[in-house]
C-alpha cells in the first residue's frame, strides 16, 4: 500500500491533510481494508466542534463498528456527504474522494507535527 507523502497519520489509522489553517481528515488504506466492505458512516455536522484524541464520528462494515478520532483540534466545515449515499466508497479511494471531514484547525496547528510520516505510518502497520 502507498500512502501520501503530504499527509500525516495517527496510530488509530486516520490520515489528515493541512491546507493552510484547513485539514481534511479520512482513514487510512489499512484501515478500510481491515473494516472489510464499508456499509455506513456517521460524521458529525458543520459547526462540530471536534478535538485531537476524542471520538467524531464511526465507520460501520460488514464485521464492526469502528470509533474515528480526531487527528487534530478544530471545527467541522464540511462532512463528506458522497460517504452518506455511498458509503463503500471508502473502500474504494480511502485518500482521495472518501475523506470524512473538513475542518478549520484550533489555535494549537503545532499538533500535526506530532502524528506521523507516511514512512513512519508503513513502518507502524508494518509491525502491526
Amino acid at each position: 500500500m502507498s500512502y501520501p507523502e503530504t499527509y500525516r497519520y495517527t496510530k488509530e489509522h486516520e490520515w489528515v491533510h493541512l491546507d493552510g489553517n484547513h485539514a481534511t481528515v479520512g482513514i487510512t488504506e489499512h484501515a478500510q481494508h481491515e473494516l472489510g466492505d464499508i456499509v455506513f458512516v456517521d460524521l458529525p455536522q458543520p459547526g462540530t466542534q471536534v478535538t485531537k484524541g476524542h471520538t467524531f464520528g464511526s465507520v460501520e462494515s460488514v464485521k464492526a463498528v469502528s470509533d474515528i478520532y480526531a487527528p487534530v483540534s478544530g471545527q467541522v466545515l464540511e462532512s463528506n456527504e458522497l460517504l452518506s449515499k455511498s458509503p463503500e466508497k471508502l473502500n474504494e479511494d480511502p485518500h482521495g474522494d472518501a475523506w470524512l471531514i473538513k475542518i478549520s484547525i484550533a489555535s494549537d496547528p503545532a499538533e500535526i507535527n506530532a502524528l506521523m510520516s507516511a514512512g513512519d505510518y508503513q513502518k507502524y502497520v508494518g509491525a502491526e
